[in-house]
């Protein structure tokens, strides 16, 4: 059987900071049901130690990167075998995974995450355990040292696949911290970590890995230019033949409207009754006032590439159409209070909850006749797809993983009954505005807005195709395990 070892940092539904701990809740299990051996590692946060069952004998490392204790501790993780990589100098802290309590990085981040690196290649490579993988594969920035780890190993080592899920976020550090690495000069180079004078753990993925994947097809292709880049898309042109992007999916039993636990009322794409009294519950619940128009979701963070200053802006048209906005988020302080102020402006019309609340999510998806995504990048968002399954139809820009996943309501797409949502193109304000008035348009046509809502419910982006293009991936890698 092939055998993956699976490194990252979060996992729903027992930490999440965002979209990766979703997919880490819900990838191995699909990987595991097409056939994979998929070992989980991740750092031993409170909150998965806590979650850890099944526990066995903590075995400890030998001193790296400047850390003088550590261990590896198997366990489970609801039914995934796992190992917690435990050293409470490092990961027993109260705040985030990746920050204080205040939100500033914790300063050893990259002492913490090279040990992780590291502890994924030594594991992979049969130097810690018995069980050798086949092939590594890590996620994002934190995980991506154990590339560069596996890299100068030489000879016979796992093959090494790579995730992208925002190369937004890069993980830069002080060149003299290189030092702490225990990584040979030569990888303090172009040709290595070294980015405009600092280590990039980013690039170790994107330089060192054999492939490398993101989490849509769009967005594949997007980060190979300047726009999208964000400084690596040489190198990613470089690397095009290892790259390529596998849509993320849904995890069909935590979101499914016919049995959510979180909703006063199921329904399902044949019979939406139910969508109704989730409405009500959610209007009552916020204060706001039934409207002629759409009841408008938003469960996003709240940063410039969420492209939420595009929505404040269409307020006096959402306002005039009578509509609804229930907005659930938090981030970026101005923009909290922006969408404050427009709910204290607006009683009864906006509602604002800043914040994340996982039940309160799920009740934002069943409610809204509207989910906006108006995102000026995105991988590839996964609240579209929660909203699709909720019959809540995505108002999306075309990038990304949005423009993978929604289809524009027009007239070719209604006769073909192919539509499921509201796609616009340029991240501006008139650009959106018209977008918004389609979606009025169709609003009042209720037999034409339950066809598109119909065929958005019915959409299959189950994990089972990811995980079988993943299999397909590790097997190219090698063949013959």
């Amino acid at each position: 059987m092939l055998r993956v070892l699976y490194v990252s940092t979060e996992v729903h539904p027992w930490l999440k900071t965002g979209g990766l701990a979703d997919v880490n809740g819900a990838l191995p299990a699909a990987l595991i049901a097409a056939g994979i051996d998929v070992r989980l590692l991740l750092p031993a946060f409170p909150a998965l130690r806590a979650a850890a069952s099944d526990c066995g004998p903590a075995r400890p490392l030998v001193p790296a990167v400047g850390v003088s204790s550590a261990a590896l501790l198997p366990c489970r993780l609801g039914g995934v075998p796992a190992w917690l990589l435990d050293c409470p100098a490092l990961f027993a802290r109260d705040g985030g995974p990746y920050s204080d309590a205040d939100g500033r990085d914790w300063p050893d981040n990259l002492r913490r995450f090279a040990l992780l690196g590291w502890a994924a290649a030594r594991l992979g490579a049969g130097d810690l355990d018995p069980w050798r993988a086949a092939v590594v594969h890590s996620h994002d920035w934190h995980a991506a040292l154990a590339n560069a780890y596996l890299a100068i190993r030489g000879g016979a080592r796992p093959a090494s696949v790579f995730t992208v899920h925002n190369l937004a976020y890069q993980g830069q550090f002080a060149a003299a911290e290189f030092a702490t690495l225990d990584l040979p000069d030569s990888c303090y180079a172009s040709a290595g970590l070294e980015f405009y004078g600092h280590v990039n753990c980013m690039k170790a993925g994107l330089y060192y890995a054999d492939r490398i994947t993101t989490v849509s097809a769009t967005y594949a292709r997007e980060i190979q230019t300047v726009e999208h880049g964000h400084g690596m898309d040489g190198l990613l042109r470089a690397r095009a033949a290892a790259l390529r992007g596998i849509l993320n999916g849904v995890d069909a039993q935590a979101w499914d409207p016919a049995r959510d636990p979180a909703l006063p009322a199921h329904f399902s794409a044949a019979d939406v009754a139910g969508k109704q009294a989730c409405k009500s519950a959610l209007s009552s619940a916020l204060g706001l006032h039934a409207g002629a128009g759409p009841l408008v979701g938003v469960v996003s963070r709240l940063t410039p590439q969420k492209g939420l200053d595009l929505l404040l802006a269409c307020l006096p048209q959402i306002v005039a159409a009578d509509a609804r906005i229930a907005l659930l988020g938090s981030g970026d302080p101005t923009a909290e209070r922006a969408w404050a102020a427009a709910a204290a402006a607006h009683p009864g019309t906006i509602a604002v909850r800043l914040g994340y609340d996982e039940a309160l999510a799920h009740r934002i998806y069943a409610a809204a006749d509207v989910l906006a995504v108006p995102s000026r990048f995105e991988p590839c968002g996964l609240s579209q797809l929660y909203a699709l399954r909720y019959g809540a139809l995505p108002l999306v820009r075309r990038t990304g993983g949005l423009a993978d996943t929604v289809i524009d309501t027009d007239a070719t797409t209604l006769a073909a009954s192919e539509a499921t949502g509201f796609v616009f193109e340029q991240a501006e304000t008139a650009a959106l505005g018209d977008t918004l008035r389609r979606c009025f348009a169709l609003w009042h046509a209720p037999a034409l807005w339950r066809q598109v809502q119909y065929r958005a419910m019915t959409r299959d982006f189950s994990w089972a195709g990811a995980a079988a293009e993943y299999r397909a991936l590790y097997r190219e890698l090698r063949p013959a395990d």
